[in-house]
């Protein structure tokens, strides 16, 4: 017993270095925060953080040899620097609400809880507060690896001028959540359609006789439930300790390999981080071997395009134009010179941004 006594006294003797350390850096924040004020420039830059990640998780793995957890490494350094921001300029995000969905997790995953968020109703409202300056950022779904794009957000691309500054991969892990104890109780299921579709074979074989009913998130599922003595919701484990309903069943998603990918909108370009991604709209003639032709430009400079996704143009009937993902930034050498190629032959509609790939893609 003493010797656990004494490697505590050891543990609060850390925590409170570390606390010092913390306040340390805040003021140090605070004063970038400052000279960057008078300067002009970004309080926000996306393309530090990255760097600021990358480097304590090589160091945590060749000093130490990852014995702290990459994930909760990240976890403790994504609040810190959330926090250290706040007190440079605090930052206002819209996300497609309400509060405890996908969406809003992916929001709290990039930015940190330290951050000013804003729920609205639609997909075409984040753009629009993002538009109007009344928020700093935008976070909006963009595809599912079961359910696959979300079109409306492709759709929004061509209608404002917003930069893609940054994107987040979140798993997507379903549990039945209610007031209930027993599995048996449940007569009424609530969720949105894509959440009931990712478990189907869940339910059809533990609740097979449960009425299935569709709502417009599965947040608002979990506050139909919250009022119900026979009813359970299909949501996230944020909405479990949001709305404080209790797990019935955890993981019920039909598929392990459910993620969704979100993107950051914003106003602003990116500077180059050396890992990556790029995505634009490009315009197709309605001409034989036109798209092959277009394409040869991203041969031709090696570079590689990770995703390639036609929707109607809107400006006639049957043209249509194509969202690109590719490797690389616009800064790159052969980006750069693919773009140019691409360019001079009228083919490029739009450059929505240069911004880093998503740290951990499928964690």
């Amino acid at each position: 017993m003493d010797e656990i006594w004494a490697l505590r006294k050891e543990i609060d003797r850390i925590d409170e270095e570390i606390l010092r350390l913390l306040n340390e850096r805040i003021s140090i924040a605070q004063r970038i925060g400052e000279l960057k004020k008078n300067a002009g420039l970004d309080i926000h830059a996306p393309e530090r953080e990255r760097e600021v990640f990358e480097r304590l998780l090589k160091l945590n793995r060749e000093l130490y040899g990852g014995k702290f957890p990459e994930e909760a490494l990240f976890h403790v350094y994504r609040e810190v620097m959330s926090a250290c921001l706040s007190v440079e300029k605090p930052l206002r995000v819209a996300y497609l609400g309400p509060k405890a969905t996908f969406t809003h997790q992916a929001a709290l995953e990039y930015f940190g809880f330290s951050v000013h968020y804003v729920p609205v109703s639609t997909i075409r409202d984040v753009f629009s507060e993002v538009d109007l300056d009344r928020v700093d950022y935008g976070v909006v779904p963009v595809e599912n690896t079961i359910e696959g794009v979300v079109n409306y957000t492709l759709d929004m691309f061509l209608e404002y001028d917003l930069k893609i500054v940054g994107e987040v991969v979140i798993p997507i892990r379903l549990h039945l959540l209610s007031n209930l104890s027993n599995l048996k109780d449940v007569k009424r299921i609530y969720s949105h359609r894509h959440a009931l579709a990712q478990c189907r074979t869940w339910l059809d074989k533990n609740l097979p006789n449960a009425q299935i009913i569709e709502t417009e998130s599965t947040a608002r599922a979990c506050e139909i439930v919250l009022e119900l003595e026979d009813a359970a919701a299909i949501a996230s484990e944020v909405a479990s300790y949001t709305y404080h309903l209790g797990i019935l069943a955890e993981n019920i998603q039909d598929s392990s390999n459910n993620f969704t990918r979100f993107l950051v909108i914003g106003k602003r370009s990116v500077k180059r981080t050396g890992k990556d991604k790029t995505s634009l709209i490009l315009a197709v003639r309605n001409k034989p071997g036109d798209l092959y032709k277009t394409l040869e430009s991203f041969y031709i400079y090696g570079v590689n395009l990770t995703k390639i996704e036609s929707r109607p143009s809107k400006k006639k009937a049957w043209d249509y134009v194509f969202f690109v993902d590719l490797d690389g930034h616009m800064e790159d050498e052969n980006v750069k010179m693919a773009l140019e190629s691409l360019s001079k032959n009228n083919r490029i509609i739009k450059i929505l941004g240069s911004y880093p790939k998503a740290l951990f893609e499928e964690s």
